[in-house]
């Protein structure tokens, strides 16, 4: 098994608790305000991280690079958008609903992966991503 596939798997098993864990968290609180704690949490955590892997000398090297900065910053945004979405939509709806609408965000980052960096999709590969998209609306919807 590749190592990717491998760290995908993982990233798949812990987002997947990531909605069961946010919705008994929920309960009865602003979900705004529970996904400002889960990202301050999540920093310290991955500074930590950072720290443990000796790789703390390399923000400087990060911050240098303005056009990372910008696109890291971007990605940022977009990541905390998404997740007060996601908690917004997990705190009013079914777990077993959302989290299949969320992963549409695979369909999504083909379609922008094939407009922006030109990536090249197989017929069998466009055809999965077809089935994604049915397979995630039968499920949230059905």
């Amino acid at each position: 098994m590749s190592v990717w596939l491998i760290y995908a798997l993982l990233s798949a098993i812990t987002a997947a608790l990531v909605a069961i864990f946010g919705k008994i968290g929920l309960q009865n609180l602003d979900a705004n305000t529970a996904t400002a704690i889960r990202a301050v949490i999540m920093a310290i955590f991955l500074v930590g991280v950072v720290v443990v892997q000796g790789k703390l000398n390399l923000i400087s090297e990060i911050i240098a690079n303005k056009k990372a900065i910008v696109f890291i910053a971007l990605s940022g945004i977009a990541g905390a958008l998404s997740w007060l979405f996601y908690f917004l939509a997990i705190k009013n709806g079914n777990v077993s609903q959302v989290a299949p609408i969320d992963k549409l965000s695979v369909v999504f980052a083909v379609i922008f992966a094939v407009i922006l960096f030109g990536e090249k999709l197989s017929l069998v590969a466009a055809g999965g991503v077809a089935l994604i998209t049915a397979g995630a609306l039968m499920v949230a919807l059905g």
